[in-house]
């Protein structure tokens, strides 16, 4: 594994590259980071992939961007083209979730010949702005101000038995921690969910690459309601759904389970392209 810095549009862009193989390039969620796409798994890179993972402008160790409004998703797809042109890659693989998924899907539909295949992990909307823009106002103004236990707070009780509460808590602590410029989180939280990484869910007939829509049944995850990956399967041409039994842990957090189904996805159909190094 290599570290890199990538610079371009005033910030700069912090990863790791692992492997050898085609490419496949990771993108995480709005408040994630890199980690929090396959969680530490490396059967990909086992399987014969390179993985090429980076935190998004603002986030973990990236640099925040040059003013609050410059986290809209048309500049976060030109950072991942960014990095795979940092990296000599033609095309890759792209996996996404949450966030990371609407912004695999803008470089697919926008950028067709640079997109092997498309895996969309637990995507949060359909291509619309958010209709709460008052709940992300304040989930930024609680990291901004009282950093992650504000973030916590803002957040509030989202209705869950109280173990369960506590696990969530546990896990949004944990993750606010990995971010160095917590303001540059905030800003993003407010600007990424008012605009649009593509224009309407009848976009994604648009995409014309292998795609996996990965679902959960979480019910402790109200963000990533399991009816919006079936539609971007239902969307896509020819798009396959997976998503964990009911009662099982969630797919989407288990790294290696989905690692392995990622894999499986990749080498039934998406075209073997080796990216140079």
């Amino acid at each position: 594994m290599t570290t890199f810095a990538v610079d371009g549009d005033g910030v700069t862009l912090h990863g790791e590259d692992s492997g050898v193989g085609p490419a496949v390039l990771l993108l995480h969620g709005l408040s994630a980071t890199r980690r929090y796409v396959l969680h530490g798994s490396t059967a990909l890179e086992r399987e014969g992939y390179r993985l090429i993972a980076y935190d998004s402008r603002g986030h973990g160790d990236s640099s925040p961007a040059p003013t609050p409004g410059d986290y809209r998703y048309d500049q976060l797809a030109a950072d991942a083209l960014r990095v795979l042109d940092a990296h000599g890659v033609d095309r890759a693989a792209l996996v996404g979730m949450s966030m990371g998924s609407a912004v695999a899907a803008a470089v697919a539909l926008d950028h067709p010949d640079r997109v092997t295949a498309l895996v969309a992990i637990t995507p949060a909307h359909l291509g619309s702005p958010t209709r709460d823009p008052a709940r992300w106002d304040r989930l930024a103004t609680g990291l901004a101000e009282g950093g992650a236990d504000g973030f916590v707070q803002a957040y509030g009780d989202p209705g869950v038995p109280p173990k369960s509460l506590d696990l969530i808590r546990t896990v949004m602590r944990q993750r606010m921690s990995r971010h160095a410029h917590p303001a540059a989180v905030a800003d993003a939280l407010r600007t990424t969910t008012a605009g649009a990484a593509f224009p309407g869910e009848d976009a994604l007939r648009g995409i014309r690459c292998p795609a996996l829509v990965v679902g959960s049944r979480d019910r402790l995850d109200p963000e990533h309601p399991l009816w919006i990956a079936e539609h971007w399967a239902e969307l896509i041409p020819d798009a396959r759904l997976v998503v964990e039994d009911d009662g099982a842990s969630p797919l989407a957090w288990r790294g290696g389970s989905l690692s392995r189904e990622i894999g499986a996805f990749l080498a039934a159909t998406a075209p073997p392209h080796p990216a140079t190094r």
